[in-house]
């Protein structure tokens, strides 16, 4: 009985933490996947439909809200969704001033999306973890992971997205020219010194992208499994563990949201920078 529950529980982990993937397959080509091996075997160009699912949906959720609010905004008194909308735009437009210090119409709006937009995926994260993979067993679908920001292509999609906006703003701002000479003599302004100059800042770059994927990815990811976990206790261990770190996890989403969002803001920063 004990390896039974074992299998059991094991099985029921793994099949949480897979994606809905559809890719080509070796043998049956384009198809949809039924077993974590079969996924792996799909290889890179494989699409998580769940992730691509789910982060398109709270994208279109953050711009619907967003417009109604816009729509329904008024100089009297306002209502509830409109002071909830401005206090996001509000703490956006303070954190962006207070970490920004260049020039450019366009970070600020990228700043809200990103928050917006990432603190919408994480908060999926709150919703139990059985209810949408039991719902979609029901219609026939094998696996359903919700939260995108569990997925690391998610995260890392959306820091690649920030590094092309680094490099994009530092060969507009200083030229290409300027560009490399900040990369190859810095921080020793010496040319005998260049090619150790260049390892440092190019570390560095892509530091930027694979610290700001992972950091979102490990912390979503770990309340994941911690939440399937409780689920595997007895019903009065639920009860005991599941809401106190549900409420702890509010805290954890919005936090890992304000951290991305700042830390794009401080590299775009650094970018316009003309020294």
């Amino acid at each position: 009985m004990a390896a039974g529950n074992e299998v059991s529980s094991t099985y029921y982990i793994q099949h949480h933490l897979q994606n809905l993937t559809f890719g080509n397959h070796p043998e049956n080509g384009w198809s949809l996947a039924h077993s974590a091996e079969e996924a792996r075997e799909m290889g890179f160009w494989a699409i998580h439909l769940d992730t691509m699912g789910w982060s398109i949906a709270m994208g279109l959720l953050f711009i619907w809200v967003f417009r109604k609010a816009g729509k329904m905004a008024t100089t009297g008194v306002p209502g509830g969704l409109q002071n909830a909308v401005e206090m996001v735009v509000e703490f956006i437009e303070n954190l962006t001033r207070a970490t920004f210090h260049g020039k450019n119409p366009m970070i600020a709006p990228l700043a809200l999306t990103l928050f917006v937009w990432i603190l919408l995926m994480n908060t999926l994260k709150i919703i139990p973890v059985d209810y949408f993979p039991v719902l979609f067993a029901k219609l026939g679908v094998d696996y359903m992971k919700i939260v995108p920001t569990t997925d690391p292509n998610a995260t890392l999609g959306m820091a690649l997205g920030v590094f092309g906006l680094i490099i994009y703003y530092s060969v507009k701002v200083k030229g290409a020219g300027g560009f490399a000479r900040e990369l190859s003599l810095t921080p020793f302004n010496h040319w005998a010194l260049i090619p150790f100059n260049l390892v440092l800042e190019i570390i560095g770059l892509l530091v930027k992208p694979l610290g700001l994927g992972l950091r979102l990815f490990g912390n979503m990811f770990a309340g994941e499994v911690i939440f399937i976990l409780i689920a595997l206790l007895p019903f009065w261990a639920i009860w005991l563990l599941d809401v106190p770190w549900a409420i702890f996890h509010i805290l954890v989403v919005t936090l890992q949201a304000f951290i991305f969002t700042t830390l794009s803001v401080v590299y775009l920063s650094a970018a316009h920078e003309h020294h």
